[in-house]
């Protein structure tokens, strides 16, 4: 089992890593997933996510298409966008991956391990998971 600190890594590059990895077999836990960053704009980010909240609203709410407003289940949802779960080998990697906001108990005394590829740089507008969330109305 793999531990991914997401502290300070680009959701994209983040996701794409760990949903190849999971393809291969591994068991990946990805921790701090509130730190995750996303490149862009701090207003065309929010627009287009509060977009994607809102068509759950059209039609019968119930039913769908429904998008996460938590840090871990919006990192959950780009992982499972990059996997190919209309297959039995997607949904199997879809699910050796755990997604945790903040650092569980359990994992508290385990080695984390950190994606050099996908670090921010610093160079780009941002914004993190936690804040894109709460200004969405998101409740962690």
């Amino acid at each position: 089992m793999v531990v991914i600190n997401a502290d300070n890594l680009v959701l994209g590059r983040l996701a794409s890593i760990v949903a190849e990895r999971a393809l291969k077999g591994e068991k990946i836990d990805i921790i701090n997933a509130e730190k995750a960053i996303v490149i862009g704009h701090e207003n065309s980010i929010i627009e287009k996510w509060k977009r994607r909240i809102d068509l759950s609203a059209k039609g019968k709410p119930t039913k769908g298409p429904k998008f996460p407003k938590r840090p871990d289940r919006m990192l959950r949802k780009a992982i499972a966008g990059m996997l190919p779960t209309e297959s039995i080998r997607g949904r199997k990697a879809l699910k050796k991956i755990r997604v945790f906001v903040g650092v569980p108990e359990k994992l508290t005394n385990a080695e984390f391990e950190t994606i050099k590829i996908a670090q921010y740089n610093g160079k780009e507008d941002a914004l993190t998971l936690g804040e894109l969330s709460k200004k969405l109305g998101g409740k962690w």
